[in-house]
């Protein structure tokens, strides 16, 4: 009798090796993450016009052709990827680009830009093409990069690319106060949301290398390991380029990412809480230091200390102050548990950066605690997957770049939807997919990308050994 055995069919594809690739779980989730934004928009046509919207059709086969297609390179590219990610992704970004189409129905956000611009441009067709471009970066990231392990050759370039990067939107006017933008005339880009992949690159190849020896503690006080002095310059140069940042671009959001994105990492390599304490430590201050002489910080630590005293000014016509933060909390009020329906809030009201850092308001307003409780959980989702990812990582380099990345977006999410609900001041940066913005939809579907070719190689069976050409040779007689 043969010793050989088949593999049975199931509800997944399955290897010549015998392990599930997942590939239709995936498919199967996509339509899920298809139908639900279709859903939505149609609620929201009906909301506002009585009627089904006249775009549905184009917005569904849209769907559909960028699922199809993310998947379907996914399937030939990384077949032992992670299943959840994609789906999970494409579920945000369709939300996102239904709330900034309600938002672009609003006449009083197209009065606004009328008498601000003279023109209204609607900007859910902008992030449709927005969301196009980064899946063909993300179908680009799959087909071009065959082992994540290439990108630790780059350690060091990839750090003075990130500091370049930083660096740059200094010689550029500010918006709204902050200096993240690089205006080169036909496009402006925000370098920081590129940044945080970069230096996560950097980050993970360099505490390879040098994690033993920041591991090393001189002494031990109060139940703390302490580093060793000579070991504490990388966390006090990261620590010196954040609140540069902070003081010459006024960017509260890259900062704290910038700085919490080698906390984490540095953390994860040594698996010393000494460098989260001093991390936090260095954190507050610095901010806390910055914010006694820098107007910018200053006004959004008096709008989430006073958001109500903060309005009032600004409705006396006080320069310097924002109505933002207080309305943003009236949103959230007016939602309730259950919220007040697809397309029948008052967020608009918030102004420009309605679609864009206070998205989050139209969600708890209209889909109320219920809806903003299922956001933030697909979100805890993704982060989830890239720490599941970091640990069935089979090398080093992948186990830091995963946690990286993963500690990055959930990072961004955090100091977003802090900012928004008044737990932290506010940063200006954007809710990933969600949020209207090219360079965050573009940089957040590469950070996917990379984490899928992580996960598939992570999950990806070990090649059969080679068959030994003295044990062919041998044959056994049995009598």
């Amino acid at each position: 009798m043969s010793n050989l055995t088949t593999t049975t069919g199931s509800n997944t594809t399955v290897s010549s090796g015998g392990l599930p690739s997942r590939r239709n779980t995936e498919l199967a989730m996509l339509v899920f993450a298809v139908l639900i934004p279709v859903f939505a928009y149609a609620n929201v046509g009906l909301a506002i016009n009585d009627q089904l919207p006249s775009g549905m059709l184009g917005y569904g086969c849209g769907m559909v052709l960028l699922a199809g297609v993310g998947h379907l390179v996914v399937r030939r590219y990384a077949p032992y990827a992670d299943p959840l990610l994609l789906p999970l992704a494409t579920l945000l970004n369709g939300l996102g680009l239904v709330i900034i189409w309600r938002l672009d129905q609003s006449e009083r956000l197209q009065q606004r830009a009328k008498d601000a611009f003279g023109a209204f441009s609607p900007d859910a067709p902008k992030q449709l093409l927005y969301s196009a471009i980064g899946l063909a970066l993300f179908v680009a990231i799959l087909m071009v990069l065959k082992d994540h392990r290439v990108l630790q050759r780059y350690t060091y370039i990839s750090m003075a690319l990130g500091l370049v990067l930083l660096v740059l939107p200094m010689f550029f006017p500010a918006r709204n106060g902050a200096r993240i933008w690089v205006n080169l005339g036909f496009i402006n880009l925000q370098p920081g949301e590129f940044v945080k992949i970069i230096l996560a690159v950097f980050f993970a190849g360099y505490l390879m290398v040098k994690r033993d020896a920041l591991a090393l503690a001189s002494r031990r006080f109060m139940g703390l390991y302490l580093p060793r002095g000579r070991d504490l310059g990388p966390i006090l140069v990261i620590w010196a380029l954040s609140l540069m940042i902070l003081v010459f671009e006024t960017d509260l959001g890259t900062s704290l990412l910038f700085f919490g994105l080698f906390v984490i990492m540095l953390y994860v390599a040594t698996e010393r809480t000494s460098w989260i304490v001093f991390g936090l430590l260095l954190s507050a201050g610095g901010a806390a230091a910055v914010a006694t002489f820098e107007p910018h910080v200053q006004q959004r630590v008096e709008a989430w200390l006073d958001p109500m005293s903060t309005y009032l000014k600004a409705r006396q016509g006080i320069p310097g102050n924002s109505e933002q933060a207080m309305e943003a909390l009236w949103a959230f009020g007016s939602g309730g548990v259950l919220g007040s329906g697809w397309g029948q809030g008052n967020s608009d009201l918030i102004g420009f950066a309605a679609n864009s850092d206070f998205i989050l308001a139209t969600v708890g307003e209209e889909l109320g605690l219920t809806g903003m409780m299922a956001v933030l959980i697909v979100y805890g989702l993704v982060v989830e997957r890239g720490v599941r990812i970091s640990l069935a990582a089979r090398d080093p380099f992948g186990k830091l770049l995963a946690v990286g990345l993963s500690g990055a977006f959930g990072l961004q999410v955090f100091v977003v939807a802090g900012g928004v609900m008044g737990l932290i001041p506010l940063t200006g940066m954007t809710m990933p997919f969600l949020a209207s913005g090219g360079s965050s939809v573009l940089a957040n579907w590469a950070l996917l990308g990379i984490l899928i070719r992580i996960s598939d190689t992570a999950r990806r069976p070990a090649p059969a050994p080679a068959p030994s050409p003295d044990a062919e040779m041998t044959q056994v007689v049995r009598p």
